[in-house]
């Protein structure tokens, strides 16, 4: 059975608080008759701080869409290498072990994809399968686990490196006064994240089902529109309602495994905004305790669009509570609207003596490439 292994994830030095965002806003949009509102949304975020790749001096400019590409481009390949170096010792593997690179961002655009650069200059095998997910947003990391299962699941005892890179900050429109842009500004926030889904062996999640589903008719609800200037994030006002027609297709996706949505004993959920979890706990009967791990990434580190379900696995992990046989579910949200789903049992594996040197290899690799 294909398993989800302990995830590596790292945010940015820079840092903004909930209290610098709401300053940069009063300023930069004094007198616009919708900022009051904005300033509200943001407040009741919940967001404390997020991490970004730029000082928030240089990120409230635009120096064009080239320019903020070239960053994204130069920032990811600083950043991943040391990630998946810690997300491959995670999971007693080395380069040379992986058959498959999923890489995942909807912040930024290269081609050939990342997973190129990746397989060059890390040490990877060349026949590693390439398979780049660009454009489903905030439900791409549940999406990336879902298709690892799927290959693993195809090709038994083959590994497959899930890497998702989000610097949603380099999207920022500073002359952008929708409500949908404004608020993003807001609540989005920069992370990198890596995680093995390994075909047999492995301490994690046992991946054990997986399912997409698609709210009929809301496929403008999320968006960018694409202008000279990048990425303008769109966002409809009815976006906060939709886990109420997604909490039944969670229930029956658990139903149809033999199992009772609402007495799983971890959740690991998009948090997309704080609506999402509070709804979602309502509408599944869940207690919002159980939710905790989300929270918390979405408190400490704003909604980090796909890594968000890697960053609260992370921290179920280190909770260290989960023994053998312990169910539950991994759930995405993003444009679409888009649900990816996964239901899994946690299961352990002898650990391996030495990893410590797989990361250390991987980022000599790196530095090498630079």
């Amino acid at each position: 059975m294909p398993t989800l292994c302990k995830p590596s994830v790292s945010v940015p030095e820079n840092v903004i608080t909930m209290e610098d965002t709401l300053k940069f806003a009063e300023t930069a949009h004094a007198g616009k008759p919708q900022l009051p509102l904005v300033l509200r949304l943001i407040r009741n975020t919940g967001v404390q701080k997020r991490h970004i790749v730029q000082p928030i001096e240089k990120t409230l400019r635009h120096p064009g869409f080239e320019e903020r590409n070239r960053i994204f481009e130069a920032e990811a390949k600083k950043r991943c290498p040391p990630v998946i170096g810690e997300a491959l010792a995670n999971a007693g593997l080395t380069t040379k072990d992986i058959d498959a690179i999923i890489f995942v961002s909807c912040t930024g655009f290269m081609m050939p994809s990342m997973t190129a650069w990746l397989i060059n200059n890390l040490g990877f095998r060349t026949n590693t399968r390439q398979i780049p997910i660009a454009q489903l947003g905030c439900a791409a990391g549940g999406a990336a686990i879902n298709r690892a299962h799927d290959f693993c699941t195809a090709y038994p005892d083959n590994n497959v490196l899930i890497v998702s890179c989000e610097l949603c900050s380099l999207c920022y429109q500073p002359d952008d006064d929708g409500v949908g842009s404004l608020l993003s500004d807001g609540l989005f926030g920069d992370a990198v994240a890596a995680a093995v889904v390994r075909g047999s062996g492995g301490t994690g999640v046992s991946l054990e089902r997986n399912a997409s589903y698609i709210i009929p008719n809301t496929e403008n609800w999320i968006s960018y529109a694409v202008r000279a200037t990048g990425f303008h994030f769109q966002l409809d006002r009815r976006v906060p309602g939709t886990m109420e027609p997604l909490a039944p297709v969670l229930r029956e996706l658990a139903v149809n495994h033999g199992w009772n949505i609402a007495s799983l004993d971890f959740y690991i959920i998009h948090a997309g905004g704080p609506r999402i979890l509070a709804d979602l706990s309502k509408f599944l009967g869940v207690d919002e305790d159980m939710f905790r791990h989300s929270w918390a990434t979405l408190t400490e580190y704003g909604n980090i669009a796909s890594a968000v379900v890697f960053d609260a696995l992370r921290r179920l992990f280190e909770e260290d509570t989960m023994t053998p046989g312990a169910t539950g579910v991994i759930a995405g949200f993003g444009p679409g609207i888009t649900a990816e789903m996964a239901m899994g049992r946690w299961s352990t594996d002898a650990p391996t003596a030495g990893m410590d040197r797989v990361a250390h290899a991987v980022l000599a690799s790196a530095e090498e490439a630079q």
